[in-house]
């Protein structure tokens, strides 16, 4: 057999590991042949295919970022357009021209959907769900997750020190447009007294107030963890916003700090890699069967799968019942 794989998205620590447990598990224990595609689903529209070797994988398993590269092209929007409505049936070319019999997707909650449309065309697909935020549908933790947490907790700890000495309210901004398992885990793993997600809706004057008590407690500094997708007023940035509120609302110095892009480089934890690589070698697992049109999936302690339009569209959300959460709220901390 020959297998296509591609990366799409934005990049995140683990993709080079899952890429190397693709093709080890491919090319050493079932003799199949593997492809890879270049930039994304652009490389299939743009023929950017090459073959992938033991030599080409050599060096991946701690590698961030992306030997493939990405990009974040969705060949199924504006089909309607006499341009973009050819790259369908582009990408069919290209997969038949190669003779590649499955391709394997990694990606987010995009790149599902995306891979949930090609099985409907008619090519055979194994998605493997990859992203900091954790939030595709499906899986318990998708690998770059526990990564970015352990960046995020870093730095969270790392401004403790500063907000002490100092006297401050340190806010500090991670990744999550719409989920804020990022903040909730880093947030908790980095002593954070106040944390904010886009699921749960805040009150200013509550987080003032809780910072008062705080200080009447004899705690003259605080941490809040933001997720930048919490909701705010004419699109102002979620930590300046926070900061600039609890600033009025206390009469505290208050600074901000965001982390962006810093939470989704470099090296993955030792669990993303492993992750990664089981990942990986369930993908060929389920190609060797002929089990297409199936996301891999991290279920309780049990890499399983779960059918792809089972998941496309849909997003994994921090709720109210999460014992993250709960055991947060007992110990008095703020959610908003």
């Amino acid at each position: 057999m020959k297998i296509g794989i591609l990366t799409s998205g934005g990049d995140c620590p683990g993709i080079n590991a899952t890429i190397r447990g693709v093709c080890k598990s491919a090319l050493n224990h079932y003799g199949m042949e593997v492809y890879g595609i270049h930039n994304g689903f652009r490389g299939l529209i743009d023929g950017q295919v090459n073959r992938l070797t033991e030599d080409s994988i050599s060096g991946l398993l701690t590698l961030g970022g992306t030997i493939l590269g990405t990009s974040r092209e969705k060949p199924f929007k504006n089909t309607s357009t006499s341009t973009n409505g050819n790259k369908p049936s582009i990408i069919q070319n290209t997969i038949k021209n190669y003779g590649i019999d499955c391709l394997v997707c990694i990606g987010g909650n995009g790149t599902q959907k995306t891979a949930a449309k090609l099985m409907e065309v008619g090519i055979n697909v194994i998605s493997i769900p990859k992203t900091i935020d954790n939030d595709v549908w499906g899986t318990d933790i998708s690998f770059g997750f526990d990564s970015a947490v352990s960046i995020a907790a870093d730095a969270i700890d790392r401004l403790h020190s500063t907000a002490s000495s100092h006297q401050r309210v340190m806010v500090i901004e991670v990744m999550g447009h719409k989920a804020g398992w990022l903040a909730l885990y880093s947030g908790m793993a980095g002593g954070g007294d106040i944390i904010l997600m886009p699921e749960i809706p805040f009150d200013i004057h509550r987080i003032g107030d809780t910072i008062i008590n705080r200080l009447k407690k004899g705690k003259p500094y605080s941490i809040v963890v933001v997720a930048e997708g919490i909701n705010t007023p004419d699109g102002k940035k979620a930590a300046q916003y926070i900061a600039e509120e609890i600033e009025y609302e206390t009469g505290f110095e208050t600074r901000e700090t965001v982390l962006g892009y810093i939470q989704r480089g470099g090296s993955p934890t030792s669990f993303d890699r492993n992750l990664a690589t089981m990942m990986g070698g369930h993908a060929v697992e389920l190609i060797s069967k002929g089990e297409f049109g199936r996301m891999v999936a991290l279920q309780g302690n049990k890499i399983d799968s779960i059918p792809l339009q089972d998941t496309a569209g849909k997003l994994r959300l921090v709720t109210e019942d999460n014992e993250l959460l709960i055991q947060g709220r007992r110990m008095g901390i703020c959610f908003g």
